[in-house]
């Protein structure tokens, strides 16, 4: 379902009915350890990727943000303007 080198690789999946009644398959739910990291209080400029990039020297890292604040969609974090997100040190 997912190539080996995607972090979604070889995790527990589940299946359920999506709107139109078709069975799809989702990777399950797991908990996540807290991390260590800065605290930062979201601003109506910000962008997750330039976030993680400036913070990791890698755009493509905005999901370990997304994993710190048990987020299911990474855009979503950014909302709202003045929310208080966690951003991870690695």
């Amino acid at each position: 379902m997912f190539l080996k080198n995607s972090r979604y690789f070889g995790l527990p999946t589940v299946t359920a009915p999506d709107r139109a009644g078709a069975s799809v398959a989702a990777v399950k739910l797991r908990p996540l350890p807290s991390t260590p990291g800065l605290e930062v209080t979201v601003r109506s400029h910000d962008q997750l990727d330039a976030t993680s990039e400036q913070r990791y020297g890698d755009a493509t890292r905005y999901w370990h943000i997304a994993d710190a604040n048990t987020e299911l969609e990474a855009g979503s974090l950014l909302e709202p303007t003045g929310r208080t997100i966690h951003i991870p040190n690695s």
